[in-house]
C-alpha cells in the first residue's frame, strides 16, 4: 500500500512540474485564413509565400504550419515585460530570434530583464 501512495504522490508532482513548465514556455499564437486565390500555392504571410505543412522558422521569427484552409503561428521569441525603462531600451534580434534589453547610454551593455512573455 504505501508503495501505490510513493507512486500517486510521485505522479501527482510530475503533472505540477509540467503544468509550470508549459506555462512558462506560452508563446504569442495567431491564425490566420488563407485567400482563396492562395490556397493552391501554400500560405502567404507578411507578404512571402510559404509552402504547405510545417515552418520551422517564418522571416519574422514565427514557427508555423500552413494548410490548404489557413496558417497557425506561434512566436520563436518572448517579449520583456519588466525592465527599467529609464535607462535601458529593448532591441530585436531578429538573428536570434529573441528581444535584447540594452542600456540606452551603452547598447553593448545589457540590463536585466525581470519577466517576459511570449
Amino acid at each position: 500500500m504505501g508503495f501505490v501512495f510513493f507512486l500517486q504522490k510521485s505522479f501527482l508532482a510530475f503533472l505540477v512540474a509540467m503544468g509550470i513548465t508549459v506555462s512558462l514556455g506560452d508563446a504569442y499564437c495567431f491564425s490566420k485564413i488563407n485567400k482563396p486565390e492562395e490556397t493552391n500555392k501554400g500560405c502567404v504571410l507578411d507578404g512571402k509565400l510559404y509552402p504547405y505543412g510545417e515552418i520551422t522558422r517564418t522571416e519574422n521569427c514565427f514557427r508555423c504550419h500552413c494548410s490548404k484552409t489557413h496558417i497557425q503561428c506561434c512566436s520563436l521569441f518572448h517579449t520583456p515585460l519588466s525592465y527599467d525603462r529609464e535607462s535601458c531600451r529593448v532591441i530585436f534580434n531578429k538573428k536570434n530570434c529573441d528581444y535584447e534589453v540594452v542600456q540606452k547610454s551603452d547598447p553593448t551593455k545589457e540590463c536585466n530583464s525581470y519577466s517576459r512573455v511570449g
